[in-house]
């Protein structure tokens, strides 16, 4: 069935002739094919057939659709079709869209689509305040994926492979930032061995905002291609990192974006137990933040809803606050929200 071949599956009739050929489905049905915007790094294509049974498929490219030059290798799509098939069994039920099929020559995977009506909680977040039964909620997936796969006693082989996570998030955020920003190089390039080092547990690696879907009140999980076996501490900072820049870009919902800030860290470490414990579990977190907020505006991947303003002074606050950076997630929040409020 994989020897069948699909260059690209936003071809809507070459992604016909494929589904059929491959017998994924009948060779009379006319599906509908919907190209669907999103991430920088996928082809995405939702696919509705004719008996209701409606599909998101998506295809990995190896060069990135990102203002600077970014490749990774597309075999990343065999680890998001292995971590649909674990997050099943780490996150509450419904939590996370069934796999369909992968095709690994043509590096497809088909999930079956989150039911309508449904939002982007990004889009949410850009538009009104944060919903603290919503923010309660992103906070214990992510303490779930954290606690459970800590007892999964596989979950260490399964993930081992590091290397997606080095191409997408340790090189175009970390270290193109450090060669951006020579000031934070040194903190940047430690905290980079130091993450290589770390085995704490199961990381997700593209936890945010943007990768959840709202359906009847319920928060869905999607886009798992860097998960791996790491250092957890990077999931916090990388998802805390969308709510202190709003909180930075949206002045006059400042309070309510930090309040959320807030309630996400507590939520999360009462959730996860064991696994956030210890000082030096949260001086990671917030020197991963730290991070993420830098790379957030001088990575290969900026936020696009800052402009160059807001992007400079997020910048120099958060390069500031390296020379001496906070040890916890609270004192953090509070500090970058009395910085950023001084020079805004």
């Amino acid at each position: 069935m994989n020897t069948i071949s699909c260059a690209d599956i936003e071809n809507h009739e070459e992604l016909f002739r494929y589904l059929r050929d491959s017998g994924r489905i009948s060779s009379g049905e006319r599906p509908h094919a919907r190209t669907l915007a999103g991430g920088i790094s996928n082809r995405t294509v939702l696919v509705q057939r004719p008996d209701g049974e409606t599909w998101v498929l998506k295809q990995a490219l190896e060069k990135l659709r990102s203002p600077v030059e970014w490749f990774s290798d597309p075999r990343r799509i065999e680890r998001e079709a292995r971590g649909m098939e674990a997050l099943v069994r780490w996150l509450p039920e419904r939590s996370v869209p069934r796999l369909i099929f992968l095709d690994e020559r043509n590096h497809v995977l088909a999930m079956e689509a989150v039911p309508e009506p449904h939002r982007n909680w990004k889009e949410m977040l850009m538009e009104g305040l944060p919903d603290e039964a919503y923010v309660a909620q992103f906070a214990e997936l992510l303490a779930a994926l954290h606690r459970n796969s800590a007892s999964d006693p596989n979950a260490a082989i399964t993930f081992a492979d590091r290397s997606f996570f080095e191409s997408l998030r340790l090189e175009p955020y970390y270290g193109y930032a450090a060669e951006q920003t020579p000031e934070a190089a040194g903190f940047l390039r430690g905290l980079i061995e130091r993450t290589r080092s770390a085995a704490r547990g199961v990381v997700h690696g593209d936890f945010s905002p943007k990768n959840i879907l709202v359906h009847r009140n319920r928060l869905i999980l999607l886009d798992h291609e860097v998960i791996h076996f790491g250092d957890t501490a990077f999931d916090i900072g990388f998802s805390l990192t969308h709510l202190l820049s709003k909180s930075h870009h949206f002045r006059e919902r400042r309070t309510p974006f930090v309040r959320a800030a807030h309630r996400y860290w507590r939520r999360y470490a009462e959730a996860a137990g064991e696994t956030a414990s210890g000082p030096e579990f949260r001086k990671a977190c917030a020197h991963h933040t730290l991070a993420c907020l830098l790379a957030r505006v001088a990575g290969r991947s900026p936020l696009e809803y800052l402009d160059n303003e807001e992007r400079r002074v997020q910048r120099d606050v958060v390069t500031s606050l390296m020379h001496s950076p906070p040890d916890d997630i609270p004192e953090l929040i509070d500090v970058f929200e009395h910085h950023i409020s001084q020079l805004c």
